[in-house]
């Protein structure tokens, strides 16, 4: 048993030493390759002196690779240097295109600016009409709090923008005084539009056959002949059945049937204002009633004494009768 592994032990210890030559001439080999010696040689093409210079397989493939990687070093930062210097166009053109842009912003916030001016004049004049007081200044308070101001800061104002900014700040200005003036307005015509629906300011009769048969005051009676104050406005469209329209909000006082009147009906308003529409054909309301502005009150007829259809139409401010033409909004050509 001892002779056997003895004779084992030699034999890995040879092939170990085997291995390890084989892999010592594989390197040697490939030394020998490497250090093979080349002669280069540049011969010109007229008369010269040849150049010639000695190397060796390892020296010449380490040039190779150099070179090989020079080249492709410059291929690649030259395709990078291209494609930078398209998107560096490309910026250029999008900073041309932004400037232009800037440009016409500021053009048109210069636009803005003006209107701006011209409304805040404006509307002083129209608040100077109306008797309302503005204030002449605004805070600073309020103008550093609004909404749009606060997109710009200090820093910006120093960065550049100072003019822009300070526009659209005045602007903001503007817009902020006036805001309650606008909104005094809107309550000063709200209270009007209130009292025009409180007072005889429309016509009772809406139609484009419209027209005026007999004026307030002298006029010759038409079956009289006699000269005599007319009370009213007789208005008529050369037929009947067209609709009346009550010319304020009110209270129906009286809905009757007189001999000179014919069907007639007389509304209380404020103010101490009361109206009568005569000669209708029919009636629609009744005594009592509250009725508004543009109701329909009845239709245009020839009841009581007259020539042909139309209507009557008063206006009484207490126990005096007034011409209703001061209180109608509309004039109809006669």
């Amino acid at each position: 048993m001892s002779k056997r592994k003895n004779s084992m032990s030699s034999f890995s210890k040879s092939s170990k030493e085997s291995i390890f030559n084989k892999i010592g001439k594989f390197f040697s080999k490939i030394f020998h390759i490497f250090d093979n010696k080349l002669t280069i040689m540049i011969v010109p093409h007229e008369k010269g002196k040849v150049v010639n210079f000695q190397t060796n397989v390892l020296a010449m493939c380490l040039a190779v690779v150099v070179v090989a990687g020079i080249l492709f070093s410059f291929i690649f930062f030259n395709k990078h240097a291209v494609a930078s210097s398209a998107e560096i166009n490309r910026l250029y053109a999008e900073n041309r295109q932004t400037m232009a842009s800037l440009d016409e912003l500021r053009d048109e916030n210069n636009n803005l600016l003006q209107t701006g001016k011209r409304f805040q004049s404006s509307l002083s004049n129209t608040l100077s009409l109306l008797g309302i007081e503005q204030e002449s200044t605004q805070t600073n308070t309020s103008l550093n709090n609004s909404d749009l101001s606060s997109l710009f800061s200090t820093e910006e104002l120093s960065a550049g923008s100072i003019k822009e900014t300070a526009d659209i700040r005045q602007l903001t200005s503007y817009l902020e005084g006036a805001v309650q003036p606008i909104e005094q307005i809107g309550k000063m015509l709200e209270t009007q539009n209130s009292l025009f629906s409180d007072i005889p300011s429309i016509w009772p009769v809406r139609s484009p056959q419209l027209h005026v048969s007999m004026p307030f005051g002298p006029n010759v009676h038409p079956i009289t002949g006699q000269w005599y104050i007319h009370k009213g406005i007789d208005m008529s469209t050369w037929r009947s059945g067209d609709p009346i329209y009550a010319t304020a909000n009110g209270q129906v006082v009286n809905a009757f049937y007189d001999a000179g009147y014919g069907n007639n009906v007389i509304i209380k308003h404020k103010h101490g204002i009361y109206t009568r529409y005569a000669h209708m054909n029919s009636i629609h309301v009744e005594k009592g009633e509250f009725i508004s502005q543009y109701k329909v009150i009845g239709t245009i007829g020839n009841t009581g004494i007259t020539t042909g259809p139309h209507l009557h139409y008063e206006v009484h401010i207490g126990s005096d009768v007034v011409d209703p033409n001061k209180y109608l909004n509309i004039k109809v050509a006669h």
